[in-house]
């Protein structure tokens, strides 16, 4: 006799497994409200569930990734190297240049800039690292600056979030400036 629970429509699953599953098929991050709205419960009720997902995901190969209020299923970031050689990676991937790696630094903490507002902090030209990036997706173009010439105005972009596993770009590290300016606020307040 075979097991009824693979084929009974009737046998539900927990939601916690529910949402596992539309987050599995899910090919970017979906909103709470469209979870809680297919699964016929309340916004609370799939925020909570999610937070225990979190912490049974902390051991394991996949993560959650929030992102702009959204939330994605991924694999763990230290499962990286074994995806890599799995999917033959490992050689065909190119890493970026320092040049490349200063623009998209630059980008990240100044968004939205302009291509001269880069080359004026990195002293040197930016064109070819521009491309680069945009051409990877991590980088993209958000509008124009209001004055002469209407230059592109460059901001990052929702693959570079998912690439360096940021929910929001206030996730970022601080830069050295901000920590002391961090630390300067913290003593103006304890003196208060």
């Amino acid at each position: 006799m075979s097991d009824l629970s693979d084929t009974d429509p009737t046998i539900t699953l927990s939601l916690s497994s529910q949402i596992e599953s539309l987050l599995f098929i899910a090919t970017e991050p979906v909103s709470l409200s469209r979870l809680a709205k297919t699964l016929e419960v309340t916004t609370r009720r799939v925020e909570k569930t999610l937070a225990n997902i979190q912490i049974e995901y902390e051991d394991r190969g996949l993560r959650l990734q929030w992102l702009d209020g959204g939330v994605q299923l991924t694999t763990a970031p230290e499962a990286s190297g074994a995806i890599e050689r799995f999917l033959g990676l490992e050689v065909s991937v190119t890493r970026l240049s320092q040049a490349a790696l200063e623009v998209l630094a630059i980008v990240a903490y100044q968004q939205p800039v302009t291509r001269p507002q880069v080359d004026e902090l990195r002293g040197v030209n930016s064109d070819g690292a521009l491309r680069t990036l945009l051409s990877k997706g991590l980088l993209e173009e958000v509008g124009r600056l209001d004055g002469p010439g209407r230059p592109i105005l460059y901001g990052t972009t929702a693959e570079f979030m998912q690439h360096f596993g940021l929910g929001h770009l206030t996730d970022m590290p601080l830069l050295p400036d901000d920590e002391t300016a961090v630390e300067d606020d913290r003593s103006q307040d304890e003196t208060e």
